[in-house]
């Protein structure tokens, strides 16, 4: 048994090169290396742009606001079923969104050119914030 195995042992992950990496974003003005590049920011002007082009607003889940605080943040798409989201106000979601320090990960569009709708909220990875 070699020591990746063994209770308690943890290796590192490997570590990824610099073209494996989302691509930073820090204004609305710059744009994807290539179709279907992932992209990072913590930009309001970014993020708001990206998702108003999409129609999507900003939202929560129902029933995860703790103590008047947003749970779930998350982005209301125009024509996609599912969970039923609550809307709420860019300020409010903006707020949360730094307060826990998250990062947005999105693509403008699919690697084939067509527009992406991907997107990921996550804590930082070191380096980029």
């Amino acid at each position: 048994m070699d020591d990746r195995r063994l209770p308690g042992i943890r290796t590192a992950a490997p570590v990824r090169s610099q073209a494996d990496r989302p691509q930073q974003i820090t204004s609305p003005e710059q744009r994807p290396e290539r179709p279907g590049r992932t992209m990072i920011t913590t930009d309001h002007r970014v993020i708001r742009s990206w998702a108003e082009r999409r129609g999507a607003r900003p939202a929560t889940m129902p029933g995860s606001v703790l103590n008047g605080a947003l749970g779930v943040l998350r982005f209301d798409f125009p024509g996609y079923g599912g969970a039923v989201l609550q809307c709420v106000g860019w300020e409010e979601w903006f707020a949360t969104f730094d307060a826990r320090r998250l990062n947005f990960l999105f693509q403008e569009q699919r690697p084939d050119g067509s527009m992406s709708n991907f997107n990921r909220l996550e804590h930082p990875v070191p380096g980029l914030r």
